[in-house]
């Protein structure tokens, strides 16, 4: 009987294990996808900047870049 119980205790521990390793994976993957996001982000942010003419083309045409709306 006490080996049928290590027998028991091995197995499930092995399927705890192979849970942990799938869960880190899926955690990995999950941050991977973050950090290529914000890597995007970053890129379309450098592009922007590089390429814009003007401060006019940084800003929203609704915002005043003059403090005439202060008086």
């Amino acid at each position: 009987m006490a080996e049928s119980k290590t027998t028991m205790e091995s197995a499930r521990n092995g399927s705890s294990n192979t849970s942990f390793v799938q869960s880190l994976g899926v955690r990995l993957h999950a941050q991977a996808l973050t950090l290529a996001a914000l890597a995007g982000a970053a890129a379309v942010e450098y592009y922007d900047h590089k390429t814009s003419q003007s401060k006019e083309d940084s800003y929203p045409k609704f915002v005043p870049l003059d403090s005439s709306h202060k008086n």
